[in-house]
């Protein structure tokens, strides 16, 4: 331990120094980095917790990346089909870090029921249909069993299931358009078995989930064809990367995009998350450097005739400074360990308690998600140590004006 940090801490510890006139700024100077700190923490939590959450059941109903043809011309309903014998299904194995790959085709349709119709995408899924990302948003009931023969069981949202006056065990007719339009409708008696409930309201209000086979057999395509591919990535970060390596992958006649391009508004107003977070460090880090300039200077003015003595013993000034920048740091570790502590606190009571809500209509989800992420943390920890102590070399400059006579002299 260095002379200079020994002599901060026995002079600005001591009981007369927390009487002082000090005393009550430094005490806010604290608090404005505690405060800070929450504010930071929570807003990045929060920020990239509804980043992910979102992403993630973006990423559920659509996969991160589609493949589909070019006559579909990325349309909600599948016109052309594929032929599943693609050299990447059901294994890519020409690009890395894509975990799953599944075949789907979707039918519009007509759900009629006694009172009331609505119109619906029939998403077909088959047997290598990724259930475990939908299994988290089914709120009653369960999801299909497609593994035997063709059966009726399907899913649809809660909010379709409220307007058609819908619950699980119920049956209903749906009646789908032959190819052309003409002739008599195709009917199909599907039996409700799982509700599910995403937040999104164009997925909600648009999607049912069953056997893949029932279009297939409307549409008159045979069992090796479907009507897209929808591929999942192990790594988020990747994606357009992992996009632009699917594109030159897959057979000239195949077109792919990205959620990200399929869902511009989505992901563009998410973007907007990230200068938000910043908007709010930059700020939080201003109030804080501000209030510990202003504790410093007050602690320089109230320690004139200490500086004076130490200068008269032979001290030189960057010394003294190094006494006021220790104890500043001090203050600012102190400040950090309070407001890490009830950030921890608060974060965690939301992450398993959910106490702050949301209206799923404007953000798409009920409950404000939170991602603890650990680096962001150390980074706007250190940053706000580094930033605070060099702007307070500033107001520290001022100790080398004080002279040695007039400063012991100074009361």
């Amino acid at each position: 331990m260095n002379l200079e940090y020994f002599i901060a801490r026995r002079l600005f510890t001591a009981k007369h120094h927390k009487s002082s006139i000090s005393a009550p700024i430094i005490k806010i100077a604290i608090i404005a980095i505690a405060t800070g700190i929450v504010m930071m923490m929570v807003a990045i939590a929060t920020g990239f917790g509804l980043q992910d959450k979102i992403r993630e059941k973006v990423s559920a109903f659509n996969g991160n990346i589609l493949i589909s043809n070019y006559d579909d011309n990325q349309s909600e309903v599948s016109v052309a089909p594929i032929s599943i014998k693609q050299p990447f299904y059901p294994k890519f194995k020409d690009v890395q870090g894509i975990s799953h790959v599944q075949a789907v085709a979707s039918k519009a349709g007509i759900i009629r029921t006694e009172t009331t119709f609505e119109g619906v995408i029939f998403k077909g899924v088959g047997k290598d249909y990724k259930w475990d990302a939908i299994k988290e948003y089914i709120t009653k009931g369960r999801v299909p069993a497609l593994l035997g023969k063709l059966n009726e069981e399907v899913v649809i949202s809660e909010y379709l299931a409220n307007k058609l006056e819908l619950k699980v065990g119920d049956k209903f007719n749906t009646f789908f358009m032959k190819e052309g339009g003409n002739g008599m409708p195709n009917l199909r008696i599907f039996e409700l078995v799982g509700v599910y409930n995403s937040g999104f309201q164009e997925f909600d209000a648009t999607y049912v989930l069953g056997d893949i086979r029932h279009v297939q057999r409307i549409n008159k395509w045979n069992a090796e064809q479907v009507g897209s591919f929808e591929v999942f990535i192990d790594d988020f970060t990747q994606l357009q990367q992992k996009g632009e390596e699917v594109y030159k992958s897959i057979p000239s006649t195949l077109n792919s995009v990205t959620i990200k391009e399929k869902y511009v508004n989505i992901f563009d107003w998410l973007d907007l998350f990230d200068v938000n977070i910043i908007v709010i460090i930059v700020i939080m880090i201003i109030v804080a450097t501000i209030n510990m300039v202003v504790a410093l200077l007050v602690l320089i003015l109230e320690r004139t005739q200490m500086v004076g003595m130490l200068k008269a013993l032979g001290a030189n000034n960057w010394s003294v400074r190094k006494i006021f920048l220790y104890n500043a740091a001090y203050l600012i570790l102190k400040g950090l360990l309070w407001g890490n502590a009830i950030s921890f606190i608060l974060l965690l009571g939301q992450k398993y308690f959910g106490v702050v809500k949301l209206r799923p209509e404007n953000y798409y989800v009920s409950v404000a998600p939170v991602t603890i992420d650990v680096p962001a943390i150390l980074i706007i920890n250190a940053g706000t140590i580094l930033v605070c102590l060099l702007l307070l070399l500033i107001p520290s400059y001022i100790i080398t004006r004080i002279s040695p006579v007039k400063a012991i002299r100074f009361e």
